[in-house]
């Protein structure tokens, strides 16, 4: 890519196409959308709803550790992080590339991006998670220093049944 790519921190005038890329990003990759495909949509919300609400949250925990990645002022990339600074942990919940983008070296530079702004704010360790199935994540994650620690498995119920039961 010979575009000029800049990282920043989020503004708020972000948070519309923010949210729309996170969607984008995250379907196929998506805990929600796998909920909304055994049971379909919750409370008349879709998972794209519920992935767009992940964005606001992100945002209203960190915004300064919200960073995106631009080319003349197009939203190309974007990473979330949030520190803990008691236990020392910082976390990234949320990493997206647009598809013209992938396969650049953009993810691994936004991650390094927030690596640095842990480091700068005396955190000792960097949390990532994915699903098993993001075969790009689980290739870069560990190139980066990352170790797998642990697996999880997510299990989602209707209440109304459970209690039936």
């Amino acid at each position: 890519m010979s575009d000029t790519i800049i990282i920043r921190t989020y503004r708020h005038d972000d948070l519309e196409m923010l949210r729309e890329l996170t969607i984008a990003a995250f379907d196929g990759a998506s805990i929600d959308q796998g909920i909304e495909r055994e049971y379909g949509e919750i409370n008349g919300k879709t998972w794209q709803w519920r992935k767009g609400r992940h964005v606001d949250v992100d945002v209203k925990r960190d915004p300064d550790g919200v960073f995106i990645a631009e080319v003349n002022g197009r939203i190309v990339g974007a990473i979330s992080s949030w520190r803990d600074t008691e236990a020392g942990i910082g976390h990234i919940p949320n990493l997206l590339v647009i598809p013209d983008y992938q396969g650049h070296g953009l993810g691994r530079r936004l991650i390094r991006h927030v690596i640095e702004h842990f480091h700068k704010h005396d955190l000792t360790h960097a949390k990532i998670e994915t699903l098993a199935t993001n075969d790009v994540g689980n290739h870069l994650y560990p190139k980066l220093g990352f170790r797998e620690v642990a697996r999880q498995v997510h299990f989602v119920g209707p209440v109304a049944e459970m209690l039936a039961d």
